[in-house]
């Protein structure tokens, strides 16, 4: 591994780590970086690859990649290939081989399932329009769909249609039966599965229903044993939901924290962004060395080891800056 110059850091997360080791009877610390491979990683990413695979280091665990492949509308191979490279060449090697959300689906299917059979998940019907309409706001509370005491046997049959390919992109989804009126808008009964009629890069054409991230995410965290999901402030008010997924499906718990994320003043760090520069040609590539993607940084000549220290130099802290 790459090594920084600066010496171990101790902050909020690793101290936290270090009580449940002690006081909270983890055997092991077990984490993981789940990059989407929609493009390649920037020098933000640099902050998250650092953060979990020193924190299992450092406690002689492990770091498993996982690729979060739910959303196959721009997920490419390439992108897969380019995120395994840019760990490596930081210096880091994860546990077993790279993992994927996709892994996962059949698993996942099956808890989703358990949710619409304990009466925790059902069919809706209303259009993606309506479902913002119907979720409220900040200061408003949301208002039950009309279809959230179908019965049963009803969404089951709904569901199973919709994982057959029977019905047309947006037309149903599957939501969790949480609370219309809860302060916390992410438990609003949020989306847990939509209808996607593409290839999968990796499964093809056998699915016709995707999780969202915030349904594969703790599922997938289970599954793998991970005992820290460190992810960035942007997932602090998802973390009820998080729970709540793992309490109603009495799956192995992980535990969920946030960190502030980096964020660079006149850099781009929207994989949105940075893509549209690339197919623009306003660049010549992901790898372009005025790119603040880590291969273009590694172009440009930038040594691995500056950016670890960079990374240990700013800290790990809950405020943005």
């Amino acid at each position: 591994m790459a090594e920084s110059s600066f010496k171990k850091p101790d902050d909020f997360i690793r101290s936290e780590v270090a009580g449940d080791l002690i006081n909270g009877g983890l055997q092991q610390v077990h984490t993981r970086f789940p990059p989407e491979p929609n493009g390649y990683l920037h020098i933000g990413h640099a902050m998250a690859i650092n953060l979990n695979f020193k924190i299992a280091e450092e406690n002689d665990g492990m770091c498993n990649l996982r690729f979060d492949d739910t959303n196959p509308i721009k997920e490419d191979e390439e992108y897969v290939e380019a995120i395994k490279q840019d760990i490596q060449w930081l210096g880091f090697n994860w546990h077993h081989n790279p993992l994927f959300a996709s892994d996962y689906f059949d698993v996942l299917y099956s808890y989703a399932v358990d949710l619409i059979k304990s009466g925790d998940a059902y069919i809706d019907s209303l259009s993606q329009a309506d479902i913002q309409l119907f979720r409220g706001t900040l200061q408003k509370p949301g208002k039950d769909s009309p279809y959230r005491n179908r019965s049963i046997d009803e969404n089951l049959d709904l569901f199973e249609a919709m994982r057959n390919g029977n019905f047309d992109e947006g037309s149903h989804v599957l939501r969790a039966k949480i609370d219309m009126s809860a302060a916390n808008i992410n438990l609003r009964d949020p989306v847990m599965y939509r209808i996607l009629s593409i290839k999968h890069h990796r499964t093809g054409f056998k699915w016709s229903v995707y999780p969202t991230y915030d349904f594969a995410h703790g599922q997938s965290d289970s599954i793998e044993g991970i005992s820290h999901s460190i992810c960035t402030l942007e997932f602090e008010g998802h973390r009820p939901l998080y729970d709540w997924f793992q309490e109603k499906l009495a799956i192995k718990k992980s535990k969920q924290m946030e960190f502030a994320g980096l964020q660079l003043s006149h850099t781009i760090l929207s994989k949105r962004k940075l893509s549209q520069l690339v197919d623009s040609g306003c660049v010549s590539g992901w790898d372009d060395p005025r790119m603040p993607t880590l291969a273009g940084l590694r172009r440009l000549g930038v040594p691995p080891e500056s950016i670890l220290n960079f990374c240990d130099r700013l800290g790990v802290t809950k405020n943005d800056s």
